[in-house]
């Protein structure tokens, strides 16, 4: 089964009952921005947007390089924005590891560190790569309400 992209079901549950804060959150006890990070997978996992609650090491690539288990925190230095009734969000640095080695793999999971269970935020998929002893990097789209990673509309 291969991996397919999407917003995780979960997340959309859970932004209305006020678990992710991409931005300064003025509910609940903090009101800083949560941490988020992103893990990568292999092609042959199956993870998809109604499959993917949190994070697990089902089908996470191994550890190599700069790479370990949970993947690399995201900058997180942009708040959700609104644009013609878009609102978006965006990691404001691109996720890169050196010295990597990976066979395989076609997915990053974006997910909620700071939640207890690691909340899923969505599942985005990529070509098919395969990198023996380099950089990887994920560069991130353009912030904006067509090209945001997360849109909402």
């Amino acid at each position: 089964m291969a991996n397919s992209a999407g917003l995780c079901y979960s997340f959309k549950t859970e932004l209305l009952d006020g678990i992710h804060a991409f931005g300064a959150s003025v509910v609940r006890a903090a009101t800083t921005a949560d941490t988020f990070y992103g893990a990568l997978f292999l092609a042959s996992g199956s993870l998809s947007p109604s499959t993917t609650t949190a994070y697990s090491v089902t089908s996470e690539v191994p550890n190599s390089g700069t790479y370990a288990a949970g993947g690399q925190a995201v900058t997180n230095a942009t708040a959700p924005t609104q644009t013609a009734g878009t609102v978006y969000w965006t990691p404001s640095g691109n996720l890169s590891w050196t010295g990597f080695t990976g066979t395989a793999f076609d997915t990053v999971l974006i997910y909620n560190n700071t939640a207890a269970s690691k909340n899923a935020v969505g599942v985005f998929t990529f070509s098919t790569q395969t990198i023996t002893a380099g950089t990887f990097t994920l560069t991130m789209p353009t912030n904006n309400n067509t090209t945001g990673l997360v849109r909402l509309t």
